[in-house]
């Protein structure tokens, strides 16, 4: 039998990796919208022949841990050859919320010349991106929905390519469906050429150290990885932990919406469940099973140094169980928009509160627990067409045992960037009037959490805009001790008239018209 060498796995580690960064950089580069250039709202993946994850670029988390469900249902639905590329969003299909495009393409070995599509391929290769327009009842995809058929267009796993070819049926008939077709058709092609990237890459490895070695690590990656996590389980007392938490609501009824875990953790393994959190609800803060997979996958990678490989086999010794019809494993029709981005971060804050108790040298407090995500659209009166907007307004981290929480940043489930105002205000018919720490909002502790943003954006036109946030009734909790962070608030001027939006808000603006939106500061830790 081989022996592992340290040093050949930690090469074959970082060729993986540097493989989906690499696939993530010329994503970027080659995108035409500010969500995806500027933003970063995108994340790139390697895959085994099995379809098994085993390496992703340090891209974003509620992405990520998701993308393996997606790789799952295009080769369950499709028979990829050479030189074809699977396209999918729909969140009851693997995918997590409609505007989030996934492509996964399979890679064959040449190191022979040959590409035998009857042989299985040697990878896959899969990125996901977050498009400003999928089309729907509301511009940017993104408002409050009661059943997923208002939020978009739904896309199961299909070809977008054969055999290097992209259809242009499947092309005319989403470029059909959304807002702004030439952005689309932009990202889209981004998002090809980094799968075509990545093949290239992965067929240079091949041929460099040949088949046999190079399946050889990757199976030594899954067991490595698997290994640390049960070694880091380990170390936590045996014991269940439970917490609860809620989101202030679902956008349709005022009523709270509760998140409740039981962590067990028993000789290396951790059993992750979810009993007792809320029904799916009439919303759209409902999350599919994958959302919640990709939270716990988050949280316990979390607990790893940077260095350990983010593989399938971190999750080997980790069950997780969600009831199904609940906000955590929610079933068609029910509207997922939100349940991507708000549910996950309140999936993470509760799974931190129950480790908390294990672990209480290790845990920070909440961090600002929502996305602040911000759409809106109208007619561009530079251009005369219309146009779609996208984009989550960072928070304050929570303070850690032993520091500050940072102030202004976007944390957990969500690892993209600020809109730069110069790009935003080229790009779209706004003025940014004010972007600024809110002074203030960081809970109170021995280490302080950090503070939120204060983001005031003028409309030049007419338009009609979505927030979906959360965090504006339960501010984010503190630990051993600690204050809460100050919750949020949203508020819109119009006409010179003030008034307070709720967290979950569908509104017009008329030109001239101000939204303001405060975002969250973090939890504190310790007694001051």
């Amino acid at each position: 039998m081989k022996r592992i060498n340290a040093a050949e796995l930690e090469i074959f580690k970082n060729l993986f990796h540097s493989t989906a960064e690499e696939m993530g950089a010329a994503l970027r580069r080659s995108a035409f919208s500010p969500n995806i250039k500027e933003r970063r709202d995108y994340s790139c993946a390697v895959f085994d022949g099995l379809g098994r994850v085993v390496a992703m670029g340090d891209h974003m988390p509620v992405h990520l841990g998701s993308m393996p469900m997606s790789v799952a249902a295009a080769l369950n639905a499709l028979k990829l050859g050479p030189g074809d590329i699977a396209m999918l969003n729909d969140p009851y299909a693997g995918g997590t919320h409609l505007p989030d495009i996934t492509l996964v393409m399979p890679v064959w070995d040449r190191g022979n010349g040959k590409r035998d599509s009857r042989n299985n391929p040697s990878f896959y290769v899969a990125n996901r991106a977050h498009h400003a327009d999928v089309g729907g009842a509301e511009p940017a995809s993104m408002g409050i929905s009661r059943e997923i058929y208002q939020e978009g267009f739904r896309i199961p796993p299909v070809a977008l390519a054969r055999g290097g070819e992209i259809q242009p049926d499947v092309f005319a008939l989403l470029l059909s469906n959304v807002r702004t077709p030439r952005e689309r058709e932009g990202d889209l092609m981004a998002q090809v050429a980094a799968c075509r990237l990545g093949e290239r890459r992965l067929q240079d490895l091949l041929l460099k150290y040949g088949a046999s070695q190079t399946r050889f690590y990757l199976g030594a990656l899954q067991s490595y990885s698997a290994r640390l996590m049960r070694e880091a389980l380990s170390e936590i007392p045996a014991d269940t932990y439970t917490a609860e938490d809620y989101l202030d609501d679902d956008g349709i009824t005022s009523d709270p919406v509760r998140l409740r875990v039981s962590i067990r953790i028993r000789a290396g393994k951790a059993n992750v469940d979810f009993a007792g959190s809320s029904p799916q609800r009439a919303g759209c803060v409902n999350a599919v099973f994958a959302i919640t997979y990709s939270a716990v996958f988050y949280v316990f990678r979390c607990l790893l140094g940077e260095d350990v490989p983010a593989c399938a086999g971190l999750m080997k010794p980790i069950t997780v169980m969600a009831p199904e019809r609940t906000v955590v494993n929610a079933h068609a029709p029910a509207a997922v928009a939100a349940g991507n981005v708000e549910t996950s971060q309140r999936i993470v804050d509760v799974l931190l509160r129950a480790l908390a108790k294990a672990l209480p040298g290790r845990i920070p407090a909440a961090s600002s627990g929502t996305m602040n995500n911000l759409s809106f659209g109208g007619i561009n009166p530079r251009t005369g067409e219309p146009f779609a907007y996208y984009e989550t307004i960072a928070g304050g981290m929570g303070a850690r045992p032993a520091s500050d929480g940072l102030s202004g940043t976007h944390t957990h489930m969500t690892n993209s960037l600020n809109t730069p105002i110069e790009a935003f205000e080229s790009a779209y018919p706004v003025r940014v009037r004010r972007y600024s720490l809110r002074r203030g909002s960081g809970g109170n502790g021995k280490f302080r959490g950090g503070e939120g943003i204060v983001r005031e954006i003028e409309f030049l036109t007419e338009v009609r805009g979505n927030i979906l946030s959360d965090r504006r009734r339960f501010g984010p909790y503190g630990l051993s001790g600690g204050d809460p962070g100050r919750p949020g608030a949203n508020q819109l001027t119009v006409q010179e008239r003030a008034r307070k939006l709720p967290g979950k808000a569908s509104f017009t603006a008329l030109r001239g018209s101000v939204l303001r939106i405060e975002s969250p500061g973090g939890g504190g830790w310790g007694r001051s």
